[in-house]
């Protein structure tokens, strides 16, 4: 094995060639392997917002008012500059490379093979894992939907089985405290600050309900199932959405949430936003995994650039504008939410839209039942989009050489992957039954930034091919800009937090108390490592003149990273450690720039 190996690059022409012999990641049609260029601006804006739009906001914006109050409308903008970034950056490899393609192929142009793999591995995180998370928070909807009808689904078949567990455990350890009952923390959930809450009861009685054959209670999420088991057999026998009927989809998403700030407004109570910040920057910085999991999703316009009339006109632009409209109402549907009910009645809220209008002040139970039957096909058509990716980006690799050539057959009559979608499928439907929301929107995140920061990367690597002329990512020499910016967020966070460094060098008492003094410092190592990476950009900016906005965009990324957690880093990291070991089992040595020869065969 030769260390040049694991970074062979797949050239500009070489991915285009693939491309013209339909080897790119996009589907052909009938016997062309060209697609048909069709799509415009307002196409393409459209497509960025119905990719956007999902269960981020439909489900976890309620988890993220309520960690950081009304102030989570800073976290929307400053997620939406971080993401801009990295935007311009996918528009810059998009408008080189007019191919189908991916962040997996940008990587494999400008890294190299390795990165490509780790970059496709990834993206496995943020599709299927992904799609987890909207398999659940259409389970919410769907369910909340139903009751209005009056069929209810036992407890046990609608929450995953770690929700249940922790749910009871917390609800048995309150009984008995202070003469607590079952009936008097029921009584008292819907106050301030109840011993456990309205959820946590309930997730109590799903568990003690629960069937348990062979004494093992049996608690799974039968309704996410049956939606995965529903578009997957659709993405399987070729199920197509026309561009008419995305963008109907994604008007009527947009007419949901208009409707829900406009009608909101006349009943929000301006005290709900006293205290504005209740948990401070911490609490803010809190909901950063949900926040930038409703921004996941603009990035799969990069795949549609041979079907665009003008990609390199129409692709930044669609991508930007369609940030923007979802950051203004997105910002104004955080507002109207934590204005109507206080930021304390948002724990454990799977349908925060539909909820708000279920409260003694604002009972209106039709636009509860609207904003459910919306949702269940809003988040059923951004599943059907990313359901449908993620079998493309395994067939790309396959095609590469990089997987076993099964997960590119096609299936005869359907002319689909149709073994990379039952695996889809696979992958996605067994978590979803058990898994919970809040730590899949984690995994989902950290993997998604994790791609920018590479795409991101990738332009610092390819400035000099780039030149400094007719690009859409500018020129801008960061040699004294990066470090006036560094002097002015440092400066900033002190006057905020004097005691930054000082708490950063401390160890928390409470968390040495239950983790010992290794596992509390473990909590400080991602910033740590931010800190110091931090430091090595800025001296390559400093010394190299590396261009400004993706350098932004690398360490805007990063920052968020690290909002996350060691917890999900940890995760993360063993996820990246299997798939490395999957690559050098396999992919290095079945690579077709690796074996010319079978390349050619193929």
């Amino acid at each position: 094995m030769n260390l040049a190996d694991l970074f062979r690059k797949k050239s500009v022409e070489k991915i285009q060639a693939d491309a013209a012999g339909g080897l790119s990641d996009a589907e052909t049609v009938g016997g062309d392997a060209h697609l048909r260029r069709s799509l415009k601006l307002t196409d393409l804006t459209l497509m960025g917002i119905a990719a956007i739009i999902g269960a981020g906001i439909f489900a976890m914006i309620g988890k993220a008012s309520f960690d950081g109050g009304p102030a989570v409308i800073f976290l929307f903008i400053f997620t939406a500059i971080a993401c801009a970034f990295s935007a311009l950056c996918y528009a810059e490899f998009a408008s080189r490379l007019p191919v189908a393609g991916s962040a997996y192929t940008y990587a494999y142009a400008s890294f190299g093979e390795l990165v490509a793999w780790i970059i496709g591995w990834d993206l496995i995180v943020e599709y299927a894992i992904g799609n987890i998370a909207v398999a659940i928070s259409w389970s919410d909807y769907f369910t909340g939907l139903l009751e209005g009808y009056g069929i209810k689904i036992p407890l046990h078949f609608t929450m995953d089985f770690v929700t249940a567990q922790r749910g009871f455990t917390a609800v048995t350890e309150a009984v008995g405290k202070d003469g607590a009952t079952i009936e008097t923390l029921t009584a008292a959930c819907k106050g301030a600050e109840p011993v456990v809450t309205c959820a946590q009861l309930a997730a109590q009685s799903a568990w003690a309900n629960a069937p348990r054959p062979g004494g093992f209670p049996i608690v799974c999420d039968l309704p996410a199932l049956l939606i995965v088991v529903l578009i997957t057999a659709l993405v399987y026998i070729g199920i197509r959405e026309s561009k008419a009927i995305g963008n109907v989809m994604t008007i009527l998403k947009i007419g949901v949430i208009l409707m829900v700030i406009f009608l909101g407004m006349f009943y929000v109570n301006p005290a709900n936003w006293s205290p504005f910040a209740p948990n401070g920057i911490t609490g803010v910085m809190k909901g950063v995994s949900a926040v930038f999991f409703a921004y996941i999703g603009f990035d799969a316009l990069s795949t549609m650039s041979e079907e665009c009339e003008n990609p390199r006109r129409d692709l930044p632009r669609a991508m930007m504008y369609s940030l923007i409209i979802c950051t203004v109402l997105y910002i104004a549907l955080a507002l109207v939410l934590t204005g109507m009910v206080s930021y304390t009645a948002f724990e454990n809220v799977g349908d925060p839209l539909a909820f708000v209008f279920t409260q003694p002040n604002s009972n209106l139970p039709w636009i509860s039942g609207i904003i459910a039957i919306s949702a269940v096909i809003a988040l059923a058509t951004v599943f059907l989009v990313f359901q449908i990716g993620q079998p493309r980006l395994w067939m790309a690799m396959s095609r590469d050489g990089l997987l076993p050539k099964i997960f590119s057959s096609i299936h005869p009559k359907f002319k689909t992957p149709w073994f990379a979608t039952i695996i889809t499928g696979i992958v996605v439907a067994i978590p979803a039954l058990f898994m919970n929301l809040t730590e899949v929107t984690d995994l989902a995140s950290i993997g998604t930034l994790f791609a920018f920061l590479l795409v991101c990367a990738g332009v610092l690597m390819k400035d000099k091919d780039f030149g400094r002329e007719d690009r859409y990512v500018p020129y801008i020499n960061s040699q004294f800009i990066a470090p006036a910016l560094f002097v002015i967020i440092l400066a900033t966070v002190l006057y905020f937090n004097p005691n930054a460094f000082g708490n950063l060098a401390t160890l928390d008492a409470e968390k040495v108390a239950k983790e010992g003094a290794f596992g509390a410092f473990t909590h400080k190592i991602p910033t740590i490592i931010f800190l110091v990476f931090s430091l090595v950009m800025l001296v390559l900016c400093v010394v190299k003149r590396l261009t400004l906005i993706p350098v932004l965009g690398v360490i805007s990324c990063a920052y968020l990273m690290t909002e996350l957690g060691v917890t999900n880093w940890m995760r993360f990291g063993l996820w990246m450690l299997v798939g490395l070991i999957v690559y050098f089992c396999y992919g290095f040595w079945h690579s077709k720039l690796g074996n010319p020869e079978t390349a050619q065969s193929n």
